[in-house]
């Protein structure tokens, strides 16, 4: 349950009109804007707001952020909640931000069982109990690219979904027991799917990153439903039920009337 001071602080900063330019900014950056219902957007621009008051936001590797940058970003996370119940991802208290791909360290075992942290370029990352990292001109090729199936931001904010219950397994939280089993079902049959077709050299419509785990397989998932979403439910329909499921949206009814 929100405290008083949190419900009031927020009644105060929605009261406000959202500015002009920050709508235009959602208008260029954020692919499905156009796409959605006038009260869709008054919604997620109350989302954004929240996000933008209540998030530190911190320019990494000489990046000076501004109202492009974090609005941006922010649009792109608001649309994973537009319809669902959510505390503006409470799991999430900082988001930094880079210029660009950026270099991180990744867990790796060698011979005998020695792990090293092994450097590796990066365009995005959620730690469970941490910040959200993100590379600025993938975050704008992302939100601007509606239609490609990839968007780092819609990625890295599945994650921190997935981690609300404490673990990233690629299960958020679901309201009941039956929804839990068909999202086992409907995950599982097309994360297994995906990985026999890496193993015979096939390419499908997720790209391979999904198949190294399931939680990635989820968040890719994520970018495809929203991005390809006409396309996934001809092609993997219990999967796109789930999604659709989970987020209350329709993508692919959406794109049918845009």
């Amino acid at each position: 349950m929100l405290n008083f001071l949190t419900k009031r602080r927020r009644s105060r900063l929605l009261a406000e009109p959202f500015p002009a330019n920050w709508r235009s900014v959602l208008e260029a950056n954020l692919g499905p804007w156009l796409t959605l219902e006038p009260a869709e957007r008054g919604a997620l621009e109350g989302i954004v707001t929240i996000l933008l008051a209540e998030k530190r936001w911190q320019g990494c590797g000489g990046l000076e952020l501004d109202d492009t940058i974090r609005v941006t970003i922010a649009g792109q996370a608001a649309m994973l909640l537009l319809a669902i119940e959510h505390d503006h991802y409470r799991n999430v208290k900082d988001i930094l931000v880079y210029p660009h791909a950026y270099t991180g360290a990744r867990p790796s075992q060698l011979q005998g069982g020695v792990m090293t942290d092994e450097p590796s370029e990066r365009l995005g990352e959620a730690w469970l109990r941490g910040p959200v990292v993100l590379s600025w001109d993938a975050a704008l090729a992302g939100g601007r690219r509606a239609r490609d199936g990839r968007n780092v931001v819609y990625h890295e904010f599945a994650h921190k979904l997935d981690m609300l219950d404490g673990v990233a397994d690629g299960v958020p939280i679901l309201e009941d027991r039956a929804d839990y089993q068909r999202w086992y079902a409907a995950m599982m049959n097309e994360y297994q799917a995906l990985k026999k077709d890496l193993a015979r050299g096939r390419k499908g419509l997720l790209r391979p990153y999904g198949g190294s785990a399931p939680e990635e397989f989820f968040a890719v998932a994520v970018e495809v439903f929203f991005e390809q979403g006409a396309r996934l439910k001809r092609e993997a329909p219990e999967l796109y039920g789930v999604l659709k499921g989970y987020f209350r949206q329709d993508p692919a009814e959406r794109s049918r009337h845009s």
